[in-house]
């Protein structure tokens, strides 16, 4: 029988093969992007001593006496020459935190900081917060938005799922210490806010989704846009829908923005998510599109239908059939890694270029909205491709 200690020994082997696993990227590829074989972050890569106490003499079993549920929805930022993402880990008591894990290449190895982000609660603290997206601001701070979830107080009495979101904002320089600033004026819910990296006008810009309620839409046209005059004071006075929602499309039910955007000298790359209905329940699916640089509000491209939807055992998981991104970093050589959560439960990575995404955004044929549009739109490169083979 093995001994205490080599049980915990074998622990940290057992941990160390999963996070210096290698990552290889799949054989087939679609051309815009390549899928990877593993998951790049899971609940069994937060350290071992986040989830056992050591000590003998407290846990003669080695009973895992934390237990974390997932790791997901991650918002990253290239820092020191390393990957970083922040992420969303969610322990066994359904509360969500901030964890930052590293790695040198982007693909593989990451490895969670010791301590999970010490985040300052709001004047009124949130009963859980998640999916933060990071933006390096051009006025220098590192801000990060994230949902801050509290109980409906106008709820019946009885009813313990009703819950409000709001924006929550907090700046850092370091990634260790951050300054939190008061959540987001509006007149709507927002799960969704994203920082636009550059000012606009002289004022902050924000990508919003405005929604009556905490899980519904309602009246809530797609993802907004705003400017706002500060963040240490940030209020939404006017907002306008600059990507829309449409019915019996990959985004009916809801579409938020994902990261903030990358420059091209094209325009403004967007990744997004959409949401629509069916028996499953709620399918979330990655799509994209572009703006222009003179003015980011100004959708200059649209590629109809999703960009990347769940395969394999990304479909299965805490809340099944669902892809959602709020993290990508893109290198100066124009190597693009988008990172992705697959079910609430695991992150993902997937690589392309700036190029290759930029061509699909402006190549890639619009959704015609009809099964009559989808079809002539289909002939079309079916005649262009025909006459091509022909000409052979």
């Amino acid at each position: 029988m093995n001994t205490f200690q080599e049980k915990v020994t074998a622990l940290f082997a057992d941990h160390e093969t999963l996070i210096t696993k290698k990552n290889y990227p799949l054989a087939h590829s679609n051309g815009i992007y390549n899928r990877y074989e593993n998951p790049i972050v899971t609940a069994a890569h937060t350290p071992v001593f986040w989830r056992y106490d050591l000590d003998e003499k407290t846990n003669p079993y080695l009973m895992e006496r934390i237990g974390m549920n997932a790791a997901m929805n991650s918002g990253a930022i290239k820092w020191n020459g390393k990957y970083v993402l922040v992420v969303r880990v969610e322990g066994d008591d359904r509360k969500s935190f901030f964890a930052i894990a590293e790695s040198p290449n982007g693909v593989d190895n990451f490895r969670f900081w010791d301590y999970p982000v010490t985040m300052p609660d709001d004047l009124i603290p949130a009963t859980n917060i998640y999916d933060m997206r990071l933006t390096a601001h051009e006025d220098g701070w590192i801000y990060g938005l994230f949902c801050a979830e509290r109980h409906d107080t106008n709820a019946p009495v009885g009813d313990l799922s009703s819950a409000t979101a709001t924006c929550a904002i907090a700046r850092t320089k370091d990634l260790i210490n951050w300054e939190r600033l008061p959540d987001l004026k509006t007149k709507s819910q927002q799960r969704n806010v994203v920082l636009h990296p550059e000012f606009v006008d002289g004022k902050y810009a924000l990508y919003t989704r405005p929604q009556d309620g905490f899980i519904d839409t309602g009246s809530g046209g797609g993802i907004g846009w705003a400017l706002v005059d500060d963040m240490t004071n940030a209020e939404v006075k006017e907002e306008k829908i600059i990507d829309a929602r449409h019915y019996h499309t990959i985004k009916e039910v809801k579409n938020g923005e994902g990261p903030h955007p990358i420059k091209t000298d094209k325009g403004w790359l967007h990744l997004a998510h959409g949401v629509r209905g069916c028996a499953a329940g709620l399918r979330y699916v990655l799509y994209m599109y572009m703006t222009s640089l003179e003015d980011p509000t100004k959708v200059i491209a649209a590629p109809g239908g999703y960009f990347m939807a769940p395969e394999g055992e990304e479909r299965i998981g805490d809340v099944s059939n669902v892809l959602f991104t709020n993290g990508w970093i893109a290198d100066e050589d124009g190597k693009v890694f988008i990172y992705y959560a697959s079910s609430d439960t695991r992150m993902h990575v997937a690589t392309s270029t700036i190029d290759r995404l930029v061509d699909y955004c402006m190549n890639t044929p619009q959704d015609g909205l009809t099964t009559t549009a989808s079809v002539n739109t289909l002939k079309k490169m079916i005649d262009h491709n025909i006459k091509i083979m022909n000409n052979k």
